[in-house]
């Protein structure tokens, strides 16, 4: 009679180590390339009379211009055409008063017809002297009005630029 033996066989331990080492690279690299949000470009036109008006703006910008001369302030709107003149003797100083409540007129009415504008520019001739210069720039850059019963500064033109008169502008010209 022939035995069979019977080979005891041991049961097979599954090695999983290597697996788990995949996973843990794995995982981590897929849960980087999933995109959370998503980026939507919506393409508009703007209506042809607005668009006309922009690109018309930026060939040509409009300079709001503050010459200040020995007898008179000069409010010139585009750059050289006259919006309005403050006129004062040469020994006397520049009615700058006069010169901010019509800047925040001007100011309200452009906020009305929605035009930002926050530039403007100060032609100064080489004579002029130091103070009339810094009060010219503290009366376009801003103004007191009460909020809140609190006094406060509140923005007119904040972006100043200066610039010389040119040689015979400051000269009388009636």
């Amino acid at each position: 009679m022939i035995r069979k033996h019977k080979i005891k066989q041991n049961d097979a331990e599954l090695d999983i180590t290597s697996f788990l080492n995949l996973m843990i690279v794995l995982v981590p690299v897929l849960l980087l390339s999933l995109v959370f949000t998503q980026i939507r470009v919506l393409n508009i036109q703007l209506p042809p009379q607005v668009e006309q008006l922009m690109q018309q703006e930026r060939e040509d910008p409009q300079v709001l211009e503050l010459e200040l001369r020995s007898d008179r302030l000069r409010l010139n709107y585009p750059a050289g055409q006259l919006l309005r003149e403050f006129s004062h003797t040469p020994d006397a100083e520049p009615d700058f008063v006069a010169l901010s409540a019509f800047l925040q007129d001007l100011k309200l009415t452009w906020q009305q017809q929605q035009i930002d504008k926050r530039d403007i520019s100060l032609l100064a001739p080489e004579d002029l002297d130091y103070q009339t210069l810094v009060s010219a720039m503290d009366t376009v850059r801003s103004f007191k009005t009460v909020v809140a019963a609190s006094v406060v500064d509140a923005e007119l033109f904040p972006l100043i630029s200066l610039g010389q008169l040119p040689a015979g502008a400051s000269e009388v010209t009636e």
